[in-house]
């Protein structure tokens, strides 16, 4: 009997995306990428700190992530751990960001890599840059909504 992995099994986040960026829609990317990078991301070797994403051309890609390579990758093939790789969109998609982008002011960034399947995707979001004023404002909130459950758990 086989394991089967859990669909939508996160590989890594983005935590740092919420906190400097107001979030607005999510799309779902494939990325084109190469069999050492496969093999990382399996032992979840990737970093998605300072990721964005570059539209140009009529293409979307992916530039800054940083995917350490195993120290079993093959000996003949050199690795490039912060190589941009493409990302894989609809062109009714891209159009979409392209307009954001462009017209809106939004920046496009990758807020986590997922298993769908056997395959990995990467979830971009269009993002509204925060204030400093804004990200105090949020942690106030959450420090707010934290307290709230435990009064409340008390009274229960």
């Amino acid at each position: 009997m086989k394991k089967k992995e859990k669909s939508n099994a996160v590989i890594a986040l983005n935590r740092q995306a919420r906190h400097d960026y107001q979030l607005m829609e999510t799309f779902e990317a494939g990325l084109v990428l190469m069999g050492w990078e496969v093999k990382s991301l399996r032992q979840k070797k990737v970093q998605l700190m300072d990721s964005y994403v570059l539209l140009k051309n009529g293409e979307a890609w992916l530039i800054g992530t940083h995917i350490t390579a195993l120290s079993t990758a093959s000996t003949h093939v050199e690795t490039d751990p912060r190589r941009d790789r493409k990302l894989l969109l609809k062109s009714r998609e891209l159009a979409k960001l392209f307009g954001e982008t462009q017209q809106a002011g939004l920046t496009c960034i990758c807020t986590q890599l997922v298993w769908k399947r056997h395959l990995v995707k990467a979830i971009i979001c269009l993002a509204k840059g925060k204030k400093d004023f804004d990200k105090r404002a949020s942690s106030k909130q959450k420090d707010w909504d934290i307290q709230k459950r435990r009064l409340l758990k008390q009274q229960v």
